[in-house]
């Protein structure tokens, strides 16, 4: 690895790293943006010293990578820095998740570990220029800027997990290919969102209650994003005093970075990641959903698991399949991981849970044979949510044991505060599009002597 101008050899201190193997994030590239997330390093100086020992050599300035200065014709060149640590499966345009051996560390995602899924550039906006057009159905038509959401409506904040639709797509594509990214359990993550309320902003331009959205034929909130994006809601979600829809303009405490929507982006708890619109230019009150292939083409359509073409739907067809909009419950095992070994007799099993629409985690079960027998875990953060209105994940620990030398496969299964559960396997949910994967997840470990 590197940092500043050194060289360094950690293999033998790999080991050792209380941080365990998340080390190897940063093989052969430089350990610098990885502790400018997580300052202990910095602020303890135990790091800095130990790296001292572990020197080889000075880095020559001739073998450090120009930035290419910016090319016109790239409609990325101006798209921002990212974290090297993050699963990058796409550059242009950029989606990356978060590390798995990362979500542990912190129930709320810091803001450069934050699961990136772009369909296209990322705009670059001003601020202080930027106008969002308000209009449509029942709505007198309003332009609003930055200035006035932070002032003329009260602030509110939520805390919420944004999940995109084909997380966990890659274990659908281990028991057939599917058509889209082959992302694992790391494509969402949760941060504490700051904004105007959605439903204020929309009594101000007349759409008071669900009665006059009705009357006015309003049924869905259509969302246009800077980016061509287009995305929608239902009304009745919209204007809900309990769903707390946010037009968001800070994320963790920060202005809501450029990377996830600055300056002012969507957020609609409990709800797929791709109608949590970012960079909002327009609001409109509508009849319809929103046009495009995000909303009433196949891209986020749950197909029956016997469908493997599309040859026999034409768009009529494919209009009539619900988007998604809230998604199903979940769980995923995060530690120990696939393939690792243990010399004790026990094993603590560690991951997280979620369900949408608010819907709190009302249980994990976790099983070391394959889902024989079960043990009930302990939840912990996020456990202390109003069960419904848990817009964030949960993390759960439990202790299993492994009474004899061999293997084992854990599993976990949640149950939400309306007693929904997982599936059992992921071919009965396997869909084309490789959408809301919620099986159950599994883990094979070994015991050794």
């Amino acid at each position: 690895v590197t940092y500043k101008d050194g060289v360094y050899d950690i293999t033998d201190f790999i080991m050792d790293h209380p941080g365990g193997n998340r080390i190897m994030l940063a093989a052969g590239k430089a350990v610098d943006p990885f502790w400018r997330v997580y300052q202990q390093h910095l602020s303890r100086g135990n790091a800095t010293k130990l790296l001292e020992r572990m020197q080889i050599g000075i880095l020559d300035p001739a073998d450090v990578v120009a930035a290419k200065p910016g090319d016109d014709d790239d409609p990325y060149a101006s798209d921002p820095e990212r974290h090297p640590g993050l699963v990058f499966h796409n550059v242009k345009p950029c989606n990356a998740e978060l590390p798995p051996d990362l979500i542990l560390d912190n129930w709320i995602t810091p803001n450069a570990f934050w699961f990136i899924r772009h369909h296209h550039p990322v705009p670059v906006l001003d601020a202080t220029s930027t106008r969002i057009d308000i209009k449509g159905l029942g709505v007198k038509h309003l332009t609003l800027d930055l200035n006035d959401l932070i002032h003329r409506f009260t602030s509110a904040e939520v805390v919420c997990t944004i999940q995109c639709g084909g997380n966990r797509r890659g274990e659908f594509d281990k028991l057939e290919e599917t058509s889209g990214i082959s992302w694992g359990p790391g494509a969402m993550s949760t941060a504490r969102f700051k904004g105007a309320l959605l439903r204020d902003v929309l009594i101000f331009g007349g759409l008071l209650t669900p009665q006059t959205a009705e009357r006015d034929g309003v049924k869905h909130i259509v969302f246009e994003g800077a980016d061509g994006m287009e995305a929608s809601i239902p009304v009745h979600k919209a204007l809900s005093p309990y769903v707390d829809v946010l037009l968001a303009y800070e994320m963790n405490g920060e202005p809501l970075p450029t990377e996830h929507g600055a300056p002012v982006r969507a957020v609609v708890p409990g709800t797929v990641g791709v109608r949590n619109v970012k960079w909002i230019k327009g609001i409109r009150a509508s009849a319809g959903e929103a046009e495009g292939p995000w909303q009433r083409g196949i891209a986020y359509k749950g197909f029956s698991p016997a469908v493997k073409s599309l040859e026999d739907f034409d768009e009529e067809a494919i209009a009539q399949i619900l988007s998604i909009q809230e998604q199903p419950v979940t769980s995923v095992i995060l530690e120990p991981s696939e393939g690792s070994t243990s010399e004790l007799d026990e094993v603590t099993v560690r991951g997280f849970a979620w369900s949408g629409g608010g819907r709190g985690i009302a249980r994990v079960d976790v099983s070391a044979d394959g889902g024989k027998t079960w043990r009930t875990a302990e939840l912990k953060e996020g456990s202390e949510q109003e069960p419904h209105k848990a817009w964030a994940w949960t993390f759960w620990e439990a202790d299993m044991p492994l009474p004899e030398v061999g293997e084992f496969e854990l599993c976990c299964k949640a149950s939400d505060a309306s007693y929904n559960t997982q599936p059992e396997r992921p071919e009965s949910i396997w869909n084309l599009r490789g959408l809301n994967n919620n099986s159950w997840s599994r883990v094979r470990i070994r015991r050794v002597e």
